[in-house]
Formats: structure tokens, sequence, C-alpha cells
């Protein structure tokens, strides 16, 4: 069973998707009764009643409060019961608990561990977010029905590219292309060049460089629940490699994924892109960076599926197995690590 790292700031919901109404979300197998409160700010509570145990999602907001839908106690946005049927004041203690919530990137997150230990400033967030040479293109809540460990093996791993995203992200013949990776702190960076190649498909139409390019992918990943992937093109030979990045496509594909349980997760994705916002091109992108991520979907799910059979099996490693294998032990690390 995976073991989770409570001190974290972990993806909750799309900003879009959190107004003046109760939302219910699924984090590290805790549920939480969500909404937008009058300042604007989110709330975050443990979904359950502690009189009968009911969940507040069944309830309704009264007054920036939760009211229960069994019994009417009502708890505001900090957990705290400010009222009871038939008394004057709520019952000593009665109080659930309440999560510390932040939002980046068009994202709420949430603290999931010790509140005092919440720092609003080491929330995620990515400085092109706000670059105007770059555009954003929001994309979906994708559930998948696997564990999110799984899904972060896949994002820390170009070489399944080229056998899964045959039509999005992939081109032929360069399945030996080297792979490097290091540790950086709580972060894995895994990348790779390919070298005097044609145009990938997701790239076509962006941008005409008249020929082959210069490609790179560079996939950053946070532990324990965010991967960055840094991908681009350049006309062959115009120094790319070396640093040279005038001319070219890039693009950062965000995937924030929320652990919901051992065999579930959500992955909340957008993509930054340097070139201006076109509704045509951005629904041509969006369409075609959800047919590559349900790509890995029906994989991912396949993979659980053949996890949870009762079988006598132990797997292999290969090589390029090496940048999931640094993620895997950040993971542990930070979910054996004490309680500061």
């Amino acid at each position: 069973m995976t073991a989770y790292a409570y001190d974290a700031w972990y993806p909750l919901a799309w900003s879009r998707d959190i107004g003046p109404r109760l939302a219910t979300r699924r984090v590290l197998e805790e549920d939480l009764v969500v909404w937008r409160n009058a300042q604007g700010q989110v709330a975050a509570l443990e979904d359950v009643c502690p009189h009968r145990l009911a969940p507040l999602s069944l309830g309704t907001l009264k007054e920036d409060a939760v009211e229960c839908g069994y019994h009417g106690l009502r708890f505001d946005c900090s957990g705290q019961c400010v009222a009871a049927p038939g008394m004057q004041r709520p019952p000593a203690g009665a109080a659930v608990r309440s999560y510390p919530t932040a939002e980046s990137m068009g994202m709420v997150w949430v603290w999931m561990g010790e509140p005092a230990r919440a720092d609003r400033s080491q929330v995620f967030h990515l400085p092109e977010y706000d670059d105007p040479n770059y555009s954003v293109v929001e994309g979906d809540a994708l559930p998948v029905q696997a564990n999110y460990l799984n899904l972060a093996d896949n994002l820390c791993d170009p070489t399944h590219v080229v056998y899964v995203h045959k039509s999005t992200l992939a081109s032929a013949g360069r399945e030996e292309t080297r792979v490097m990776h290091e540790r950086q702190g709580n972060k894995v960076v895994t990348w790779r060049w390919v070298i005097d190649g044609p145009l990938i498909p997701v790239f076509q139409g962006l941008k005409d460089f008249g020929g082959n390019v210069d490609r790179w992918h560079y996939y950053h990943y946070h532990a324990p629940s965010i991967a960055v992937i840094d991908f681009g093109s350049a006309r062959t030979g115009t120094g790319a490699p070396e640093g040279n990045r005038e001319d070219c496509i890039q693009m950062y594909a965000c995937h924030f994924i929320t652990p919901v349980d051992q065999r579930s997760c959500v992955q909340h994705w957008l993509c930054l892109k340097n070139s201006p916002a076109d509704p045509e091109v951005d629904e041509r992108l969006r369409d075609n960076l959800r047919l590559a991520f349900n790509e890995d979907k029906a994989v991912l799910e396949a993979i659980q599926r053949n996890e949870d059979k009762p079988r006598d099996w132990k797997r292999i490693h290969l090589s390029l197995d090496a940048s999931s294998i640094k993620m895997r032990r950040i993971v542990e690390e930070m979910a054996a690590a004490p309680a500061r």
C-alpha cells in the first residue's frame, strides 16, 4: 500500500469549479466539503457532522456556514460549531477539522497535514503562468482509476511517448534516444533531446520551420504530485541544445495530481505556450492533449487492474526506470518524515 506524504499542498479542484455552493472532494482517502465564502476564499472541512456522523455535504449553506442536513448544527469556515437547534450555545468541543487552502495557477490547493505547518508561500506556481509572452490553455480534471504513483511514473518517463502517443506527441525511429535524469532536492528532472527530427503531430500548424527540428523534453516532477513537462522545438542547427530558443515552439504541460485513494486519482492539466491565445488553435491543442492523456489513462488503468489481481509475480526494472525509482524514494522519505 502507498504511504501518503501529508505535509504537502495538493491540488483540490479547479478554481472555476468552486463557488458559493457545497461541493465534495476526496484527497488521501479523506472526504472534504468545500465552498467559496462571501469573501471569495475557499473553505474546506471534514465532511462529517460530529453529532450523528452525517455528511455535511448533504446540508446547505446558511450565512457562510454549512448547516447539517440531519439535525441543523452549523459549522463556520474554521470548522467551529456556531449554532445547534434547541441550545443557546453550541455543545462544548463541537468542531470538525478545517483544512488550509490557497489558490494558484487556476487551482485550489489544500494542505492535508497539520494546519500549523501550512506555508502558503510554498504553494506551487510557475513563473511563466504570469508571463505575457505565454498563453494558458486550461484543461480538464481527468479521473484515472489507478494509484497516483503509477501516474507519477508515467510523468517521469519520456520513453513511453514513442509507443503510447504515436498520433500526438511522438515521432518514429527515436526509441533509443538517450535519457538523462537527476534528483534535485524533492524534485526529479528527466530529459532528452531529439536532434534533426520531424515536428511532432501536436505541434503541427503552430509554426512552420520548413524542415526538421531539434526537440527537447524536460520532465520536472515535484514530489509528491506535481509534474511540469517543458517541451518544444526549434529549427535544426540553430543552437537550441546550447540554449538559443529565440525562434521556437515552447510549451509547459502542467499536471497537478490529486491522490484520491489507493486505486484512483484525478489528473488536473493545463498547458502554457509561447504564442498568443487563439480560440481555434487552443481548442485543437486541447483536443490533441485530451487524446494523449486518455491514451495514458487507458494504459494506467489496465496496469492497476493487473496489480489488483492475486498472482505470484515480481516486477523487473529497466534502466529507463531510474527516474521513477528516484521519485518513489522521495515520496517514501516525505511520508516517513517526522512531524516538524
